[in-house]
């Protein structure tokens, strides 16, 4: 009996085997897009970091016949109402690099206060079937944004984000600590449970 199959609207291969660690014991196959021949580049234009999840993950699902799994992520700082949010890759424009970003954030930052840089990170994954059912998680860490980027491991903001408990940044704390407190691995562990049902395990 072949297995199940659990698509990712994602190329990123790094993404597939954190997946793949999760499931390992729920016997399901776990694909890329690439893997399935689906060259759809989807326009992630929601307000919410739920509703680009869901438009990827919706969409991907009746193009493939698949059961697809998307989601949708960013850095949210209180003392900037939220913002980067949804535009947190694109921060400091359409080509920003992970550099650009962390300058500007810094930028906006300068004049306040340590206890006031609180944020978090936050991960929302979509679950999608072919038929039309969709299931949403969330996945939070919170902690506050350093006064300068520490750290050589990660990407993104993870020179400048100070997780809750810790005093190192999570450019600081490495792939085994980062991975088992950050945003995505807790939104994992709950997709992991939805996902269990929706194959019947």
């Amino acid at each position: 009996m072949s297995k199940d199959r659990l698509l990712l609207s994602t190329r990123n291969l790094h993404k597939r085997r954190e997946m793949e660690e999760i499931l390992k014991d729920l016997d399901v196959e776990v694909l890329t897009l690439d893997e399935v021949g689906i060259s759809t580049v989807i326009e992630e234009d929601g307000a919410t970091f739920a509703a680009n999840a869901i438009k990827k993950a919706g969409t991907i699902a009746i193009l493939s016949d698949c059961i697809t799994l998307a989601d949708d992520s960013g850095l949210v700082v209180d003392a900037l109402d939220g913002a980067p949010g949804i535009y947190s890759a694109r921060f400091a424009g359409e080509n920003a690099t992970d550099q650009d970003n962390n300058l500007k954030l810094m930028k906006l930052l300068q004049e306040v206060e340590i206890p006031l840089r609180t944020a978090r990170f936050v991960c929302m994954i979509a679950i999608c079937t072919p038929q039309g059912k969709t299931f949403t998680v969330e996945g939070r860490c919170e902690g506050r944004i350093g006064l300068t980027p520490r750290g050589q491991g990660g990407f993104g903001y993870d020179p400048l984000f100070i997780p809750e408990g810790y005093d190192q940044s999570f450019a600081e704390l490495g792939e085994a600590v980062k991975n088992r407190i950050s945003h995505r691995a807790r939104a994992l562990q709950e997709a992991r449970k939805v996902l269990q049902e929706v194959f019947g395990r």
